[in-house]
C-alpha cells in the first residue's frame, strides 16, 4: 500500500500597499514550545531585527504558548513574505541549535517527514488584510486578550509577552510598538483591551 502525500493548499498573502495585516503562525504541531522567557526573549529579538531589516510597523503582538499574534504593516511597496521568514528562520535555527546542543528530548516531537527538526508549522499560518480601524481596533482587543480568554491570566496586562502594557503606557523596558496608523485621538484613550 502507498500512501499519498497530503495536499496542502498554498497560502496566498494578498499583499496590499500600505496595509496593516493580522498573523498568526503556531509551533510544530501545535506544541506549545514558546513556554520559556528564553524563547520567548528569542522570539522577541528576532522580531527586533526583523522590525528594523525590513522596516516593519509592528502596532500589537503576543506570544502564547504555541502560536504567536502579530497586527504589523510592511513599508510602503514592500511585501510580507520575507520578514516573516526571517523571523521564523532566524528563531528556528537558534532554538534548534541548543536544544541539538543539549540533546533536548523535545527534537524528536518536532521532526518532519524528512527526519528533520521543525519548529514552526508547515504553511503559512493565519494571515487577513485589516481594512479599517474598526477592525484594527478589534484585532488589538483580540491580541491582547488572548491569554485571558484561554485561561492563562485574569488580566490582560498580567501576560507578560505580550504589548498590552505598551497600550496602556507602561512602556519602559518593553518591546516597542508603533503607533496605530490614523487619527491618533482615536487610539489615545482607547481602553479596550480589557
Amino acid at each position: 500500500m502507498t500512501v499519498q502525500p497530503t495536499y496542502r493548499k498554498p497560502m496566498r498573502r494578498r499583499d496590499i500597499p500600505g496595509g496593516v495585516r493580522f498573523i498568526t503562525f503556531s509551533c510544530r504541531r501545535r506544541l506549545p514550545l514558546l513556554r520559556s522567557a528564553v524563547i520567548c526573549r528569542v522570539v522577541l529579538e528576532a522580531m527586533a531585527r526583523a522590525r528594523t531589516r525590513f522596516s516593519l510597523e509592528i502596532f500589537a503582538w503576543v506570544l502564547m504558548p504555541e502560536h504567536v499574534h502579530l497586527l504589523l504593516r510592511p513599508p510602503e511597496g514592500g511585501v510580507l513574505a520575507p520578514a516573516l521568514k526571517s523571523l521564523k528562520l532566524s528563531v528556528s535555527m537558534r532554538v534548534i541549535a541548543r536544544w541539538r546542543e543539549i540533546e533536548a528530548p523535545i527534537l524528536s516531537r518536532i521532526l518532519d517527514a524528512d527526519g528533520c527538526p521543525r519548529y514552526w508549522q508547515k504553511g503559512g499560518g493565519f494571515d487577513r488584510n485589516v481594512r479599517d480601524e474598526h477592525e484594527f481596533l478589534r484585532e488589538v482587543r483580540y491580541i491582547h486578550r488572548n491569554p485571558v480568554e484561554r485561561g492563562l491570566v485574569e488580566r490582560p496586562e498580567d501576560w507578560e509577552w505580550s504589548s498590552v502594557r505598551w497600550w496602556m503606557g507602561l512602556r519602559d523596558g518593553e518591546f516597542p510598538c508603533d503607533p496605530p496608523p490614523g487619527d491618533p485621538r482615536v487610539w489615545a484613550a482607547w481602553k479596550g483591551f480589557k
